[in-house]
């Protein structure tokens, strides 16, 4: 038997001592708090044996105590989700308690580089104490290069962010800026500044999950596009998530097989919407009976519940989807939920998915509050992202659309390809209380019953202008749909506008309202 070549075996030592990371003792650690190590992370997200990994054997060139650990704190490389390459970056919580300095924000640079220049989506693993402070402004600089390059390349390839332990400080602008944040409940922690620090500046009082926890940042922050129980449902997510995505933005979204009837009736929705424009109802409903069944993927579902974002199938494409609530609010808009419908559109719009719009708005929500919080600003974001989104574009109207509000979601006039409109539709300046008021003031006043009056007075408002006819009559809505015939309607329209192309006027990039 020859004799093993000594240089083999010194790379194989190499090897193993890269894939051990901070050592045996800190893996047992990470696996005693219930977390699983970079590595086995690696192993869930991506297709079994398909990962290849990059720059194994770089070591922290500022290191004082000289270890020279391999990796140098995060593991990158490239692999497949369902057989198309995606690249990855999965910081080590057991070098240097996952703490960003110059090599390794070097490691995750390169890997990002390299998914910008084939193309292909980029998903981070985030488990890190923060900037290593022996590092000093090397780690800064670090953190910089990160964040440059996650802005220029937002909307070229797909960013996905996977918050698996703690990310403080500075460190969570990156997450920030990538499409899409899934955390774990009770292991993920985002926030600028610790509780520590919170209390000694302000004297507050609070805690990891309370102040920067998964369900903080889903339901109020609005920072979190999903969450999870554990970690391993949140690689199973990701997964999933990308499925829908296109790998870059040249791209079309993934077509799947569907069991699904494209010209399936759903005929509860017939008797959906109340006679009584008072009463509520659920707009998922409509959701979930017309897109491909069981694809319907909610965004920031605790955020904002006035408005409904998420992605979804018809007919096997990925498209994006954008919906009022009238459970909540009556579905009314407010600065929150114009933030998450713009954020959304623009994300579709950069990623090719056809955008499908429900329409229940009585209009943008009134108050003092919100005026100085500047609901103007922040309603003109939606009217700029929709006027801006040059992917198809279909918008349904179910019940009420007013004034503004029914302007800025997807109306005609922005530029949406198809509009229809249930029998229900009420589409008008405003509804028939406020323009009765203003209308028939004088035939009020001078009434012997004027609360009979009113009733008679809006009854007619009703009937001349908020009718979906006397919107179709103008050319805005291309047709008053039966209910049931919603999802064979959508279904026929992306079809027809599937290769829509437009031209834009040249520019660098426009001046949205932020």
């Amino acid at each position: 038997m020859e004799k093993e070549d000594p240089r083999i075996a010194e790379l194989r030592e190499k090897r193993e001592k890269a894939l051990i990371g901070g050592g045996q003792s800190r893996i047992d650690r990470q696996h005693a708090k219930g977390k699983l190590t970079a590595r086995e992370r690696l192993n869930l997200l991506l297709d079994e044996g398909s990962f290849t990994e990059l720059e194994a054997f770089t070591v922290s060139q500022n290191d004082p105590d000289g270890k020279d650990i391999y990796g140098d704190g995060v593991v990158t490389g490239y692999g497949t989700v369902d057989g198309r390459t995606i690249y990855v970056y999965a910081q080590d919580f057991s070098v240097q308690g996952g703490a960003l300095g110059e090599m390794h924000s070097r490691k995750i640079c390169r890997v990002m580089d390299l998914a910008v220049a084939n193309g292909s989506p980029i998903v981070g693993l985030i488990d890190s104490g923060g900037a290593r402070i022996q590092e000093g402004v090397k780690s800064l600089g670090g953190y910089a290069e990160i964040f440059k390059r996650n802005a220029q390349y937002s909307g070229v390839v797909p960013q996905i962010s996977l918050i698996l332990g703690p990310c403080a400080g500075g460190a969570a602008y990156s997450p920030a800026v990538t499409d899409m944040i899934i955390m774990v409940e009770k292991q993920s922690f985002m926030f600028l500044t610790g509780p520590q620090v919170i209390k000694t500046v302000t004297g507050e009082e609070t805690d990891f999950e309370s102040l920067g926890g998964a369900q903080v940042h889903l339901n109020l922050s609005g920072t979190a596009h999903l969450i999870t129980k554990d970690e391993e449902k949140a690689l199973a997510l990701a997964r999933y998530v990308l499925g829908y995505l296109p790998s870059n933005n040249v791209e079309n979204g993934p077509v799947h097989d569907v069991n699904d009837n494209p010209f399936r009736k759903a005929e509860e929705l017939n008797h959906l919407v109340p006679v009584d424009p008072t009463e509520p109802y659920a707009m998922h409903m409509v959701i979930e009976a017309v897109v491909d069944r069981g694809s319907f993927l909610e965004l920031q579902a605790g955020y904002a519940r006035n408005a409904i974002v998420g992605l979804a199938r018809f007919d096997g494409r990925p498209v994006g989807i954008i919906a009022q609530e009238p459970s909540v609010m009556a579905g009314v808009l407010d600065i929150d939920s114009a933030d998450k419908i713009c954020r959304t559109v623009r994300f579709c719009d950069a990623f090719n998915l056809p955008l499908v719009t429900f329409v229940d708005s009585p209009g943008f929500l009134p108050g003092v509050s919100q005026e100085h919080g500047g609901i103007i600003r922040h309603g003109a974001k939606v009217l700029y992202a929709y006027s801006e989104a040059n992917v198809p574009k279909i918008s349904i109207v179910t019940r009420k659309a007013y004034g503004g509000a029914y302007v800025v979601m997807s109306s005609k006039y922005l530029g949406t390809d198809i509009n229809y409109a249930w029998p229900s539709a009420e589409i008008a300046v405003m509804g028939p209380s406020g323009a009765a008021n203003i209308l028939y003031r004088k035939e009020l006043a001078e009434a012997a019953d004027p609360e009979a009056e009113r009733e008679r007075l809006e009854e007619e408002y009703r009937k001349n202008y908020l009718t979906p006819y006397a919107a179709a009559n103008a050319g805005y809505i291309d047709d008053v749909i039966e209910p049931a015939e919603t999802r064979m309607m959508i279904i026929k329209a992306l079809r027809a506008i599937r290769n829509k192309s437009e031209d834009r006027p040249p520019k660098k990039h426009g001046n949205m309202p932020v």
